[in-house]
């Protein structure tokens, strides 16, 4: 059976679940506590990332910096053409991730921005507004989260 990109074994999940824990674990510590070379730990982790499974990335709290406005946006669309709106929308600079779904929205996107003015000037004035194929969005902006880190724009 052929295996498809996204396929990962045992060691593959052990090896991400180490660097979830803590990203910057030298590799000659994640080989030891699972056995094996730290040249397989290297290999892993580059296989892993070349074929997109795995992200290595610093990412910020929001609540970190208290001039930082974090909100989740819901978008419904005009028609279902979610692939040419998301790439227009991934094009901000204060998105931070974009994503489609089932439900009641199409897509949904995070974002990061200095204020509420800025939040405004995205949703209404000029950003957003520009982009075709959006037929109307809903924003959450995020009050606190535990567990919630985002790309610093």
């Amino acid at each position: 059976m052929k295996r498809s990109r996204n396929d990962i074994d045992d060691l593959d999940r052990k090896v991400i679940l180490e660097l979830q824990e803590d990203a910057r674990r030298p590799y000659k510590e994640i080989a030891k506590k699972l056995k094996v070379s730290e040249g397989t730990i290297r290999n892993r982790v580059n296989r892993l990332v070349d074929r997109g499974v795995l992200k290595l990335q610093a990412r910020v709290d929001p609540f970190a910096f208290p001039h930082k406005i974090s909100a989740l946006l819901a978008v419904s669309l005009k028609e279902r053409e979610s692939d040419t709106t998301m790439a227009e929308i991934e094009k901000i600079p204060c998105i931070t991730s974009v994503w489609n779904a089932t439900g009641r929205y199409d897509l949904f996107c995070e974002v990061m921005v200095d204020s509420l003015e800025d939040l405004n000037e995205i949703l209404f004035r000029r950003v957003l507004r520009d982009i075709k194929g959006i037929a109307s969005t809903e924003t959450f902006v995020t009050l606190c989260s535990r567990t919630k880190y985002f790309k610093l724009s």
